[in-house]
């Protein structure tokens, strides 16, 4: 493959090749070395592609890696805010040494120009919104087109860090988005459920419907010192944050850490612009939240339907044990029957609070039927697998509930649970056989 490279050496188009899988840099022409700052392809090495193009610490959100196909290329246009660049990209994939190249030629379309310029060569600050805005809405869901605003938010304002933090139920603030730059450590992790006295401040200029502009931290030191060590801790001496509403309630805030300290005021304009847009999608978020929650949720009872047992099974880990309890409502038909409806959806509650009590704590449940209930245990022991089967019969008694119950326990779910459900439900329909003999019903009636 050297030969094919010197093939691009000097081309005036930007060339480069990074492996599609590790996004691993091998190669880049002269020209987009130039581009990059760069003298030569050693400085390069051990160094990721979107580490180099794009000043980012994990792969683009709207990286084409896993769309590319051997031997067709894919155009596309793309502006980068890095180095201020539009490029009119072509793009391919070739395997080679067991290796997936991805192979990209860029043709720059824009005027020279600087980084830090790209605001006034936008001419206005809508242009830059808009741009943003069209890269976010590419996305299928509103969660990419969060990730991907703020990733662009990043790159072309020159911020070392950009996220978003959310009020939580107890009243912190939880950072529930974040990009970095390259070589930036990422916070989101360490920032959940952050005290509510640490942004009171802040959210005090909310109230008021203003933003927060801190051209240097020092100047809240004496102020604020709760909120400056937390800053500090992380490395940031500047800062513009805004807040974010819904239906006139504040709900959390964008900001943006380490930006160009000459651009902070402009900064701060064009986050309350998109701070609108990024309110809706959070919006759109939280309604496809709650339609997936609804979907995946048994009416009723409030635990798991089938749906959502087949999502979870699906993304269980393997190599854990594994018990299932599969319970059957007997009568159930009878009792629709001769009393209604109603009282057969007590029965089911009923029933399903029996299961509750004695798997719900820490275990899953389902509803995979009309008087179909379902416990998947994963993680758990024989012994305490057995007693919570002997704690559910017990309670079944006291509360008069009729429930036929099969089980089965895996000291490793490596192949699958499709054996252990099955089983589980062969020895229901024995327990469902046996209580029907024992009381003398012939169900054929």
């Amino acid at each position: 493959m050297e030969a094919v490279w010197k093939f691009f050496e000097n081309m005036n188009e930007l060339v480069y090749v990074a492996d599609a899988d590790t996004y691993e840099f091998i190669y880049m022409n002269q020209k987009a070395l130039s581009i990059c700052g760069l003298t030569s392809l050693e400085q390069t090495r051990g160094k990721k592609c979107y580490e180099v193009l794009q000043n980012a610490s994990a792969p683009c959100e709207i990286c084409n890696n896993s769309g590319l196909v051997p031997g067709q290329f894919k155009e596309w246009r793309y502006y980068n805010p890095v180095y201020d660049r539009h490029m009119l990209v072509k793009d391919t994939v070739v395997e080679t040494g067991g290796r997936r190249l991805r192979i990209e030629i860029a043709i720059d379309i824009s005027a020279e120009t600087r980084q830090k310029e790209i605001i006034r060569d936008y001419q206005n600050r809508e242009a830059l919104i808009n741009e943003a805005l069209r890269t976010a809405l590419q996305a299928s869901d509103p969660e990419a087109s969060l990730k991907i605003a703020i990733e662009y938010l990043g790159k072309a304002l020159g911020g070392e860090r950009v996220y978003i933090f959310e009020k939580n139920p107890e009243g912190g603030d939880d950072n529930t988005y974040e990009w970095v730059a390259s070589g930036v450590t990422p916070q989101k992790d360490n920032l959940q459920n952050v005290p509510p006295e640490v942004c009171e401040g802040w959210y005090r200029i909310f109230s008021e419907n203003g933003c927060v502009v801190i051209g240097d931290i020092e100047e809240i030191r004496t102020r604020n010192p709760l909120q400056y060590e937390i800053l500090k801790r992380q490395d940031i001496f500047s800062v513009t944050v805004v807040p974010l509403y819904e239906d006139g309630r504040v709900i959390g805030f964008c900001g943006v850490d380490n930006p160009p300290s000459a651009s902070l005021q402009d900064i701060s304009d064009l986050l309350q612009i998109m701070g609108h847009f990024i309110e809706s999608l959070l919006k759109m978020r939280n309604l496809v939240r709650n339609l997936q929650r609804m979907s995946y949720l048994d009416q009723l009872t409030q635990i798991g339907n089938r749906y959502a047992m087949e999502a979870y099974t699906k993304n269980m880990c393997q190599g854990e044990s594994v018990g299932i309890v599969y319970g059957d409502i007997t009568g159930l038909k009878r009792v629709n029957d001769a009393e209604g409806h109603a009282a057969g959806d007590h029965l089911i509650c009923s029933s399903c609070a029996c299961m509750k009590a004695a798997f719900g704590d820490a275990y899953r449940l389902f509803r995979i039927g009309g008087d179909e209930l379902l416990a998947i245990c994963v993680g758990i022991g024989e012994a305490d697998f057995q007693g919570r089967i002997e704690k559910l019969k017990k309670i079944m008694a006291e509360t008069s509930v009729n429930m036929a119950v099969g089980a089965d326990w895996k000291s490793s779910n490596t192949d699958g649970i499709s054996a252990v459900l099955a089983a589980a439900e062969a020895r229901m329909y024995e327990d469902k056989a046996a209580y029907y003999r024992e009381a003398g019903i012939d169900r054929r009636r």
